[in-house]
């Protein structure tokens, strides 16, 4: 225990700062503990730390380790996740440290150049689906991939996650303003304001939130709240940063969006296209490799053009959103078992660009405003839609995985 128990926690807070879940960690050491010959493991799992008492021979070792702050890193959870299902061979916790090592000194995938490019071209599409004219969307996809790019050499300096998440979002969106203001003047057309929302698009914390969710869902109450609320504060930091922008630029409210009344083929194929753009600087920003992109892409591709026609034909956003996750995870079941990749690194991408993103900047700009009646009915919306999103998801695992509906 004194070679196994500490080389465990190490290879579970690797899968926690990597952003996967407590249960998904809770299963893999499970296995690691197994082979590496603990009779029995008891682990406790927060977002900050975790504790695990093992079993041998009667006697039992109990050992805590703290957890750096949480990151996405899809290519590390690929690597730690099918190093616990490799059960070729005898394992030591020498041989695991080694293959640790070897998994946290491999680099990113991507250079910051082509993450935050992607970025851009996913915050582009963004502004065209919520209703962008040219001009805004321009100025949408150079502001995100400035505020990416800034995020991103920002986090390589190890400064606070939050404080990041507001400057960035700062940046974003007076980029946009600037850019918009220097072409179309002063006046902010409903249409130009899409766009505002659109440049700060990559700061959503999608794979934080959905995580929380699927963890309550499985009973990890404590890591799935404390993910929740972290989540949570990322979203409060760059609010705040969007609402200095829109108060300083005086920005107008938007009209919520009503649903449309048929369906062209042109429409389809540029919504398509966007849906597909967005999926994939996604999986970029999640340090995916590039099947793995690609697949996410046309996921987002489907469940997006599904949702936005049901919303078409007159259906209510929530459960068009609902419906268009659902057919993701659907979809993804069935992806992985070709890719071998964690589900979760294509259900999260492919359903980011779901983001009810009129909402979110109705609910600030109102709130700046004073109107608060008509900021909680925004917000109110925006937070059903992104329940759905996640509830989607989830509602598909347990549509195809046996042990999610049958508790143990």
């Amino acid at each position: 225990m004194t070679d196994a128990l500490p080389v465990l926690l190490r290879f579970g807070a690797m899968m926690m700062r990597a952003g996967d879940t407590a249960f998904r960690v809770r299963q893999a050491m499970d296995l690691l503990a197994t082979r590496l010959g603990v009779e029995r493991l008891a682990l406790h799992i927060t977002l900050g730390g975790m504790t695990a008492t093992a079993w041998q021979q009667g006697r039992a070792t109990t050992l805590a380790t703290e957890i750096a702050p949480p990151g996405i890193d899809a290519a590390r959870i690929h690597a730690l996740e099918t190093l616990a299902r490799d059960d070729r061979g005898a394992l030591t916790a020498q041989k695991l440290a080694n293959d640790l090592d070897r998994i946290e000194a491999e680099g990113p995938l991507h250079s910051i150049a082509t993450v935050a490019a992607a970025i851009g071209l996913a915050s582009a599409a963004f502004s065209y689906l919520n209703g962008g004219d040219l001009l805004g969307t321009g100025a949408a996809m150079v502001a995100g991939a400035v505020g990416q790019a800034s995020r991103a050499l920002l986090f390589r300096r190890r400064l606070n996650q939050y404080a990041v998440s507001a400057f960035a979002a700062l940046l974003a969106s007076g980029l946009y303003c600037l850019i918009v203001f220097a072409i179309a003047g002063r006046g902010f057309s409903s249409a130009l304001a899409v766009g505002f929302i659109s440049s700060a698009l990559f700061l959503v914390p999608g794979f934080p939130l959905v995580a929380a969710l699927l963890d309550l869902v499985q009973h990890q109450i404590t890591a799935g709240m404390a993910r929740l609320f972290y989540a949570l504060m990322i979203l409060l930091a760059a609010a705040f940063g969007l609402s200095v922008v829109a108060d300083v630029a005086n920005l107008p409210s938007v009209p919520p969006p009503a649903p449309g009344h048929g369906i062209e083929p042109m429409t389809l194929f540029w919504r398509a296209l966007a849906s597909f753009a967005g999926g994939c600087g996604f999986a970029l920003l999640y340090n995916s490799r590039l099947r793995t992109v690609l697949a996410v892409g046309l996921l987002s591709l489907a469940g997006n053009e599904l949702r936005l026609a049901l919303h078409d034909l007159g259906m209510s956003l929530p459960p068009a959103t609902f419906l268009g996750a659902l057919a993701v995870g659907l979809l993804a079941s069935v992806a992985r078992a070709e890719l071998h990749v964690p589900r979760i690194a294509l259900t999260v991408p492919g359903i980011i660009i779901m983001t009810p993103g009129i909402y979110a900047f109705r609910t600030i700009v109102l709130l700046n405003q004073g109107e608060v009646l008509a900021a909680v009915e925004a917000g109110a919306i925006c937070c059903f839609v992104i329940g759905a999103m996640a509830l989607g998801l989830a509602a598909a695992r347990f549509a195809t995985e046996r042990h999610w509906i049958v508790e143990r």
